[in-house]
């Protein structure tokens, strides 16, 4: 077994067949009372995106019943599901895991698309101004954002401009987990916290309806 068949990466979201650098079989025999006999069992592999180079684990159950062209349903052991912030709008959600899954390919791209999530979060929340920078000031303006995140929210606007205009430089893998803060930083505030508050108040007055507190 040289590659597997067509899947998605868990890390960057390429879909490709992917190398297979190792397999387990679990194999397991089953007598009939008939005498008649048949295998089946559980394959786990170990599959390499070509993209990436990072490792995916998955496992697919099988039987000898099966046809040699049948596809496989596989199951990922690693990595696990991604865990995205709380509370995001689909919108935000959407642009979110587009950037994530850029993050490990290309750098740029991800200050790019992280500068975009970061224009559809001012939009989303009706900022006012002609530019990023003045969405960005209207949104403090508004208290949606403290004064100290529209200096984050900068940070993050440069570092997408650079991103996109090769003549300014060249980002590296470095900048990843910076340009990856900036942005939860944000997102975190403007809908994590609020959507956090919301279900914990709401807990409350449940506990407090019942007589529990």
């Amino acid at each position: 077994m040289s590659d597997s068949q067509l899947t998605s990466c868990q890390h960057c979201g390429n879909i490709s067949k992917m190398g297979v650098i190792g397999h387990v079989n679990d194999n397991q025999i089953v007598t009939n009372d008939d005498g008649s006999s048949f295998d089946y069992g559980t394959t786990y592999l170990v599959l390499s995106c070509p993209a990436c180079k990072n490792v995916n684990i998955v496992s697919y159950e099988w039987s000898d019943h099966m046809d040699e062209n049948h596809m496989f349903e596989y199951v990922f052991l690693f990595p696990g599901s991604p865990n995205y912030p709380l509370g995001l709008p689909e919108k935000i959600l959407t642009s979110f895991k587009a950037a994530e899954k850029v993050k490990l390919i290309d750098v740029n791209a991800y200050a790019i698309l992280t500068r975009r999530l970061l224009e559809l979060v001012c939009l989303d929340r009706g900022a006012e101004g002609d530019t990023l920078a003045k969405m960005l000031k209207d949104l403090a303006t508004k208290n949606e954002i403290p004064d100290k995140l529209v200096k984050v929210a900068s940070g993050l606007k440069d570092f997408g401009n650079m991103g996109a205009h090769a003549s300014i430089g060249e980002l590296s893998e470095s900048e990843i987990p910076i340009v990856g803060a900036l942005c939860n930083a944000i997102i975190e505030y403007v809908y994590t916290a609020p959507y956090l508050a919301t279900l914990a108040e709401r807990q409350l007055k449940k506990l407090k309806g019942g007589g529990t507190i």
